[in-house]
């Protein structure tokens, strides 16, 4: 027992220990600070090493700052192997009375578990204490899989909890880290190399591309490999490969099926649709429907997938043909998501809209494109946004060094500017 007392106090807050904060990012904290002093569950989820821990602990910081006792909040990581003897919920309920009995904190526990998925059983522990009335818990957890809410804990909890997705760093976070101004030169480049936090401390290419291939193996062998019992992991892979070089395109289960087919590669419609859900679980990619606009209703069928951050592609696989035009598109999502829109592949006859996005009583219909290089260009961009008859906004997003004035209702928008619409 005196071991598993060593690794909390190494990792806790106590007697004058601060364990490292990294980068204060308060759009998160700020948000996830709105919901405290309430026995909702906090729930941050996301990506491996997008930076969910430093979130709990800055958290944890900040309470400590408005005179929480620091002996009164139990920070628990299960991804570092001093916790590696926690195997299931009553191992993690042990250590939490072995720090209730040594520690004694008087009045209201925190409780911080990062990576709680990877306790077996976690959701029992989390429904028991978030509930007892007896005694005073407020809980937060992280996890890195997008199922950690479903089943019983969804059923006990319902109503109960509050989801918080963490992502990696915007590009405004990208210009207080590396103090640089708004402009096209620093957006691109922000576009071509990554946006984890790790990346931002790493020395040179190779290191962040050795780094980004180790979050990519990690993840695909212990998240899914191993949980799902995998029967083909080089399958596995080469999907994850051909979603990273098709981010923002158009596909279906069918188109690639029949891509691996036409290389000599068996498999079935189930087999790739199964491996495409479990990455998707796992943060890496995103899956976005398309929307009937005149209909107001989603269609099955295609639809798109980006990238959770373009280091994937830009360190693993540049060699791929890949426009920049397909990189915008997938930065801009990824923005759209941070601010909190539902996003939806626009669909209309025989036109495509690359984003419908919505957010309360607002609706935006966005093109996307490099740059309006000429007429047709335009044309070919404005023709399918003034063929919608509503008021909603519209919008078009390019890296033009220039703005264009409104056309038709329809705000030409640089991409680096596109905080101040949002």
């Amino acid at each position: 027992m005196e071991e598993y007392l060593s690794a909390l106090a190494k990792y806790n807050f106590w007697d004058g220990n601060v364990p490292e904060l990294g980068y204060l990012r308060r759009n998160y904290t700020d948000k996830i600070n709105t919901y405290i002093g309430n026995k909702l569950i906090k729930v941050l989820i996301g990506q491996r090493r997008v930076g969910k821990s430093y979130l709990l602990r800055q958290i944890a910081h900040q309470l400590i700052q408005n005179n929480v006792n620091p002996k009164n909040i139990l920070y628990v990581n299960k991804e570092f192997t001093d916790f590696d003897f926690i195997k299931d919920y009553k191992e993690l309920e042990t250590l939490l009375k072995l720090y209730l009995n040594v520690i004694k904190p008087k009045g209201k526990i925190w409780l911080f578990i990062d990576e709680i998925q990877n306790i077996s059983g976690w959701e029992h522990f989390v429904n028991s204490y978030s509930q007892n009335f007896t005694e005073n818990y407020e809980i937060f957890i992280s996890g890195s899989n997008s199922k950690m809410l479903s089943g019983e804990l969804a059923t006990f909890l319902s109503g109960r909890y509050v989801n918080f997705e963490i992502f990696p760093f915007s590009y405004q976070e990208y210009l207080e880290i590396t103090k640089q101004e708004e402009s096209k030169k620093t957006y691109i480049d922000y576009m071509n190399g990554g946006a984890l936090p790790e990346l931002f401390v790493l020395p040179n290419e190779e290191t962040r591309r050795n780094y980004i291939s180790a979050i990519k193996d990690t993840v695909l062998l212990r998240d899914i490999i191993q949980r799902h019992n995998i029967k083909d992991p080089k399958l596995l892979e080469d999907i994850f490969v051909y979603l990273v070089n098709n981010a923002s395109n158009l596909l279906s289960v069918n188109n690639i099926v029949n891509y691996f087919k036409s290389n000599k590669r068996s498999t079935t419609y189930d087999t790739v649709s199964n491996y495409i859900g479990f990455i998707e679980d796992t943060f890496l990619i995103h899956k976005v429907e398309r929307y009937d606009i005149r209909g107001k209703d989603t269609i099955s069928g295609n639809c798109k997938y980006y990238i959770n951050d373009l280091s994937f592609k830009n360190y693993l696989y540049p060699g791929f043909g890949y426009g920049i035009g397909y990189k915008l598109e997938n930065l801009l999502f990824l923005e759209l998501c941070r601010s909190g829109y539902e996003i939806y592949v626009g669909a209309m006859r025989d036109k495509e809209i690359d984003f419908v996005v919505k957010k309360g009583d607002r609706t935006i219909y966005i093109q996307v494109t490099y740059i309006l290089i000429d007429e047709n260009t335009i044309r070919r961009e404005y023709a399918p946004l003034e063929a919608i008859q509503d008021n909603f906004e519209k919008w078009v997003i390019t890296l033009d060094d220039v703005p264009f004035t409104s056309n038709m209702g329809i705000k030409h928008i640089q991409a680096w500017m596109l905080r101040n619409y949002l």
